[in-house]
């Protein structure tokens, strides 16, 4: 018969083991990308905070900052700063939100005659400078956007002008965009 002290150094070292391979269960990386049903409603949770910010007000003593494309946004637009060369923006009626880079900009809606692709309906187009779009299914995800007001702002090379009718979004070098609202994208 084994002694106390014997019993209850065995019940130590076993409760030790099992937590330490509780532990290094815990402890894994899964490769990939958070993904989600585009018939889902819900955007994709992250564990992080969501920054909100406010549109600027515009100073009427204030300079624009020195632009690198060789254009200029018009005159009385209000210029939104990028985050990691990207300007998140959602419209005042919170229906679309966009992801604006020097590169393209990506819009979602629920549009309401969207093409199918895939067998599902279409939730975002993606437009280049060059007035090119293609319609995509997916989700732009827990973005920090800036909330629009009626009036015309300026983004990496973009102008935004954001009315009730609709967001028309142009490129400053090329002068091609779109017009986005619920009810479909019109391109110039």
């Amino acid at each position: 018969m084994r002694s106390l002290g014997a019993v209850k150094a065995w019940r130590s070292l076993g409760a030790l083991l099992a937590a330490g391979a509780l532990v290094s269960g815990c402890q894994s990386s899964i490769e990939g990308t958070p993904a989600t049903s585009p018939q889902s409603p819900t955007e994709p949770s992250f564990p992080t905070a969501r920054p909100t910010r406010s549109s600027p007000a515009p100073s009427p003593s204030s300079t624009a900052p020195p632009r690198t494309s060789g254009t200029t946004p018009p005159a009385g637009a209000a210029p939104l700063q990028p985050q990691n060369g990207y300007v998140y923006i959602e419209t005042k009626s919170g229906k679309t939100r966009c992801q604006l880079s020097k590169q393209y900009v990506g819009c979602e809606s629920d549009f309401t005659d969207a093409p199918v692709i895939d067998g599902e309906h279409a939730t975002g187009v993606s437009l280049t400078p060059d007035g090119q779009i293609k319609w995509v299914v997916g989700n732009l995800g827990d973005i920090p956007v800036v909330t629009l007001d009626y009036r015309k702002y300026s983004a990496v090379g973009w102008t935004i002008d954001a009315s009730e009718g609709g967001t028309r979004i142009s490129n400053d070098s090329t002068g091609h965009g779109m017009t986005i609202a619920v009810e479909g994208v019109k391109t110039f």
